[in-house]
């Protein structure tokens, strides 16, 4: 397949079959993206955090780490990173993110409403939305009083993250909406099928 583009500050929605290898590109460098990801069979899985930080014993996943769905099973693999720094911890910034985060009065919808708009079609409701694997983004923790900062990814031009499908899954990308984890400037997403 060849490489697939999303917009600065948008998403989309795709399937993947198993077997199949999605590798997540950061053309410009220092760009997040938000992934998603349901059973194809059954919507009800999903792709989780908690499960997938537990059994890996570790906050950053890598190169031969798996992500469990809700249900314990492995969704995906990592594959390949060329990065080795990307967040498990927070969940797609939204509208809400904004508003309580930011104080925008007209806040954008966010990668959590891009990824609603873009899994709508496959019938996915809002609620079903998970927290996500967000690809190269760099949540650093003060181990002082274990606080968490947003610091600017480390992905260069280029760099990228591969999984493996399990399972046949539905697949909610983005290209993040949040300035703070894209170093204060809105980039696009790359995406291929192999």
């Amino acid at each position: 397949m060849t490489v697939q583009m999303i917009e600065p500050r948008s998403g989309t929605g795709f399937t993947l079959n198993k077997g199949q290898r999605l590798t997540v590109i950061d053309p410009q460098g220092e760009q997040v993206a938000d992934l998603v990801a349901f059973d194809l069979a059954d919507r009800r899985e999903v792709i989780s955090s908690g499960r997938s930080l537990d059994y890996a014993s570790k906050l950053y996943l890598t190169t031969g780490d798996p992500i469990y769905s809700n249900r314990s099973n492995v969704m995906l693999r990592i594959v390949e990173d060329t990065v080795g720094r990307h967040d498990f911890l927070l969940t797609p910034c939204s509208r809400d993110t904004f508003r309580i985060i930011y104080g925008d009065e007209h806040p954008h919808r966010g990668c959590f409403g891009n990824l609603e708009h873009a899994l709508a079609p496959y019938g996915i409701e809002p609620d079903q939305i998970p927290v996500a694997f967000n690809c190269f983004m760099n949540v650093v923790l003060d181990p002082r009083d274990w606080s968490m900062k947003v610091d600017p990814p480390l992905s260069k031009a280029g760099d990228h993250i591969s999984f493996l499908a399990e399972t046949d899954l539905l697949i909610g990308l983005t290209a993040c909406s949040a300035l703070q984890s894209n170093n204060y400037a809105f980039k696009p997403i790359h995406y291929r099928i192999d």
